[in-house]
């Protein structure tokens, strides 16, 4: 099968990289540090003029659980219609319950606003109850493939579980792994795991323009971060991920 690598891009800057590298597809989020989150509506329009690879959006209002609130759920409703309109041709959630489980409801009013778009369902499943059942039940719901780390912190440290995964997939949904994955340890992690499909930022730190500084005022208040530097997807790491996949394939 072909190998394929998605790329998590966090502009359109970066959705732009991630093509130029060879990229399958991007997955388009803004709020790296929580995990993803929902990008702005201009940013979906402005990566979907400028690259020809397939963009999948993730929908989700802000960082911390998967457990919803209806009105979460209704601008998590919009925020599909509204990707969708852009040009996007799917899109990541997941939405569990209180006790860790599929949360058939939420999920339900997601997916009938995606119908015809390509569905990710994403790391909330390394943080369900029950990952085997979980698998049976998103392959139920008509999900195109899970990204997953293995239910483990990274995805080196979840193989053997996205090992498992792969063999009880079994070609009925994709098995994405993801999480920690450079191009240092993606072919080693794809020899052990049998699986086809990745996904990583391979990004670098790009410095800001900015000349005139004042770096002991935060934009964050109390938490500090590096205000003049941002990360950006690196085309050359991009592109030798994608050589380490494509001799595989061979």
């Amino acid at each position: 099968m072909a190998m394929q690598l998605e790329v998590c891009a966090n502009s359109a800057t970066s959705c732009l990289q991630a093509e130029e590298g060879g990229a399958t597809r991007v997955e388009l989020c803004a709020g790296i540090p929580e995990g993803g989150t929902t990008p702005s509506s201009g940013e979906i329009a402005v990566a979907c003029k400028l690259v020809n690879i397939p963009i999948h959006v993730i929908i989700r209002p802000r960082g911390g659980d998967f457990v919803y609130s209806h009105h979460e759920i209704e601008a998590m409703r919009h925020d599909i219609c509204v990707a969708r309109d852009l040009g996007a041709q799917g899109i990541v959630i997941g939405c569990l319950t209180p006790d860790g489980y599929y949360d058939e409801k939420a999920n339900a009013l997601l997916l009938s606003e995606a119908q015809g778009m390509k569905l990710t369902f994403h790391r909330a499943f390394d943080v369900c109850a029950a990952p085997t059942e979980m698998l049976e039940t998103l392959i139920e719901a008509g999900f195109h493939r899970v990204l997953t780390s293995g239910c483990a912190p990274t995805a080196v440290e979840g193989k053997l579980m996205l090992r498992q995964l792969h063999q009880q997939a079994a070609g009925r949904i994709g098995i994405m792994a993801g999480c920690g994955i450079r191009v240092d340890n993606l072919d080693a992690l794809a020899e052990y795991t049998g699986i086809t499909e990745f996904h990583s930022s391979l990004r670098h730190q790009v410095s800001s323009p900015m000349r005139f500084r004042k770096p002991e005022v935060s934009m964050g208040g109390t938490v500090h971060i590096d205000e003049y530097s941002r990360p950006e997807t690196s085309a050359d790491l991009v592109r030798q991920a994608v050589e380490i996949l494509r001799r595989r394939e061979k």
